[in-house]
């Protein structure tokens, strides 16, 4: 198709029809001129198509589909081919089911864990965010099919979340909230991009001109088109100015008048409608050009796929030698969970799935397998009958294992959690069992971070996350040993929610949440506050051990525009194959703004068998070192020193090398009489011009102390006033001085240090 002439073949009414959906789930056609509507379905960890009846709370019912693990599962793989081999499983599946476009992945940032919608974003960390949804949209368009990044931007709570404003300073919007969608849109190139419902520093996300057009088209280059959340338009025609180019569901033509109206009174160019068509259209014909006609896929296949999937995600947070388990033992499998498991999370996301695989179901032909139920989901009740009989079946087992986790009416699409426990009644189950049998491991289906009060009585803990709907079986592949665990927190427990960085002001106050923490989120907060955590980020155990050695890098000092490759060695030292996460970190020694300790700026899984030994390779360029200078308005390293660490989680670091990094921008400086004295020593040069007017402050403190005969006094007295001085601002050399320096050489002085060189 002619993308240009067909659109200049248009009317204005039917242009402004294309820039609103024909329902919910499809675009308008015209039959006329050729132009056949799509569908998008909602994912993105399976397809939610709903041949009847669209809602985006996952309300009404959807054709029978494969149910992958959640983001927060599969972020914890660290695993960049797992996610696209399920990526690439996902646009099967949409070629499928015609589904032109599926909307996924979700990269907001985790900013506190009560966010309702956790489980369907892939980490606290923006690096390892970016990474994984690359090659996650990699994966699905590679079968023809489109993806939508969301949400575009900062929708980091479900609470008001139509109506708040998300009020951030530019550095943190860049260093932390923007990242993510960065890396994806310049590395993937997503055939779309969601917005999201929330205002953006007051201005809607949906019309918001700097983060629509000047920076994901101006600036990534971005090519697709824009859609909205579903209903997230506030102005339609303000919205189509700033580069939101389809609006869905459908309007009723009631936004399509408005586009009109604003063409013919002039208020809206309509060059900039037509551009939005040419958009949409180019974008969809690279579906309808590329379809696989009457394609299929193996249910069955994708069923054990995800199986994989999950089983290289679990994190196996506590081992206190009690897993692998052994199938000849007396085991008691108590919970709910274990005969109708928790997968998925509720909203629009919510997958109908074709079969789920139980953790009872896959032990059906182990027959020293008991079960007692423990309690019920419907609400959370102590029911002191089924503690009992889990008791009794406990104590009669070698190990109990309690399948716990969160309840759907605990976190889901629309509304945040407003604590982190799990229910009572599982808390109570657990700390019973465990008080009868020293041998109790909990396994946990959850969407995020949960308090674990009897963290310390139980010997095992495998964190499950919402696992997709054969997260029975992989369950059971991990327990008795068959598949070794390999997951990693892609975000931190804390010990309780007061500790999140966030705490005091999520909700925010009204429609306004100021995201006071700044850059620290996560592991940045924690790490930085020396805060002690449940779970730290990147953790997680395996049953065998790795040694890591030689860490070298190609060069000790190295220019910003340089590439620094990082080597390490890591060596199997235990007895059974494994899968290990090496994680990179960097971290800038003595900085002039707030860093944080060290950020993820590199990781790889590596396959080892028992003794075998790999050398992991890094690849790190200017952004490893650098932060957003708010300033100069791009990314900027500081000349000096920073640590290169290699660690099995942000907090155990096994491995640290020194370099040098010498930056090729220089700052614009201007000095000024209340440019402090700190300021000016930053500039040996500049300082040795201001020597004179430190000497006429400092000779004030001096003259007072001259009669002074003790050394060792004299010597302290000397420090603190350097470190008095310091601080001062250059006019301190009048106010403060000896009388030496007057307002004309004070000018003069300024004058040289500000000359350029």
């Amino acid at each position: 198709m002619d993308v240009k002439k067909v659109t200049s073949q248009m009317s204005l009414e039917e242009k402004a029809g294309l820039c609103s959906g024909y329902n919910f789930w499809y675009t308008k056609s015209i039959e006329r001129l050729g132009v056949e509507g799509v569908m998008v379905s909602d994912g993105p960890h399976g397809l939610r198509k709903q041949a009847t009846g669209g809602d985006h709370l996952g309300v009404n019912g959807s054709v029978e589909a494969v149910c992958f693990p959640t983001a927060s599962a599969i972020a914890s793989s660290f695993d960049r081919d797992l996610v696209k081999t399920m990526g690439e499983a996902l646009g099967d599946e949409c070629q499928a089911e015609e589904v032109a476009i599926i909307l996924g992945p979700g990269v907001n940032i985790k900013r506190s864990p009560i966010c309702g919608r956790n489980f369907e974003f892939l980490s606290e960390d923006p690096y390892l965010a970016a990474e994984l949804a690359t090659d996650y949209i990699k994966g699905v368009q590679s079968k023809n099919i489109g993806t939508s990044l969301k949400h575009f931007l900062a929708n980091n709570q479900e609470h008001r979340r139509m109506s708040s404003s998300s009020d951030i300073d530019e550095r943190t919007m860049r260093e932390i909230y923007l990242a993510p969608f960065e890396g994806a849109v310049i590395n993937a190139k997503p055939w779309t991009v969601m917005c999201s419902y929330n205002k953006i520093n007051g201005v809607f996300a949906s019309q918001n001109p700097r983060t629509l057009t000047d920076i994901l088209r101006k600036e990534w280059g971005f090519n697709g088109y824009v859609v909205s959340d579903w209903g997230a338009v506030n102005d339609r025609v303000e919205a189509l100015k700033a580069g939101l180019e389809l609006e869905m569901p459908s309007s009723r033509g009631i936004n399509d008048k408005r586009i009109v109206a604003a063409v013919k009174s002039g208020s809206l160019d309509e060059k900039i409608l037509d551009r939005a068509v040419e958009r949409i259209l180019t974008v969809h014909n690279k579906y309808l050009e590329n379809r696989v006609p009457e394609v299929g896929y193996d249910k069955e296949e994708h069923h054990q796929l995800a199986r994989k999937v999950i089983s290289e995600s679990m994190v196996l947070l506590k081992n206190d030698g009690i897993l692998p388990l052994n199938k000849s033992d007396d085991i008691a499998f108590i919970g709910k969970f274990a005969e109708k498991p928790r997968y998925q999370g509720g909203g629009s996301s919510h997958v109908n799935s074709f079969k789920v695989t139980s953790a009872l179901e896959a032990v059906k032909g182990i027959k020293n397998i008991t079960y007692a139920k423990g309690y019920d989901v419907k609400e959370d009740k102590i029911d002191d009958a089924l503690i009992k009989e889990a008791i009794e079946v406990a104590k009669k087992a070698k190990v109990a294992v309690i399948f716990a986790g969160l309840p759907d009416s605990f976190e889901s699409e629309g509304y945040d959690r407003s604590h982190m426990s799990l229910p009572s009644c599982q808390n109570r189950l657990i700390q019973e069992i465990a008080a009868v049998q020293p041998n109790t491991v909990v396994v946990l289906h959850n969407g995020s971070a949960v308090e674990m009060p009897w963290v310390n009585d139980v010997k095992g803990i495998l964190e499950l996350y919402l696992g997709g709907q054969n997260v029975g079986a992989a369950t059971i592949d991990v327990l008795f040993g068959d598949v070794n665990p390999s997951g990693r927190l892609a975000e931190t427990f804390p010990l309780k929610l007061e500790d999140n960085p966030s705490y005091l002001f999520y909700f925010g106050e009204k429609d306004t949440v100021e995201y006071r923490e700044g850059i620290f989120v996560g592991y940045r907060y924690y790490d930085k506050k020396k805060l002690d955590v449940l779970f730290p980020f990147g953790h997680g155990l395996s049953y065998t051990t790795f040694d890591y050695s030689n860490l070298r890098t190609s060069a000790d000092i190295i220019k910003d525009t340089d590439t620094l490759t990082v080597k390490v060695d890591v060596t199997n030292t235990g007895s059974v194959s494994g899968k290990e996460v090496v994680q990179l970190y960097v971290g800038d020694k003595v900085s002039s703004v707030i860093r944080p300790i060290k950020e993820l700026k590199g990781f790889e899984k590596i396959d080892l068998t028992p003794g075998e030994t790999k050398t992991v390779s890094f690849n790190l360029g200017k952004r490893a070192f650098a932060y957003y200078n708010t300033e100069i308005k791009d990314w900027h390293v500081e000349t000096g020193e920073f640590d290169i660490l290699i660690g099995k989680s942000s907090r155990d670091i096994v491995c640290k090398k020194t370099v040098t990094v010498e930056s090729t921008v220089a700052l614009p400086v201007v000095y000024t009489v209340n440019s402090s004295f700190a300021d000016v020593m930053l500039n040996p040069k500049a300082m040795e011009v201001c020597r004179p007017l430190w000497n006429s402050v400092a000779a004030l403190f001096k003259d007072e102390n001259a009669n002074d005969s003790d050394p060792a006094k004299a010597a302290i007295i000397e420090a603190m006033t350097a470190s008095m001085v310091k601080v001062m601002p250059l006019r301190a050399a009048i106010n403060f001085g000896d009388g030496s320096i007057t307002h004309e050489q004070m000018n003069e002085i300024l004058e040289k240090i500000n000359k350029p060189h």
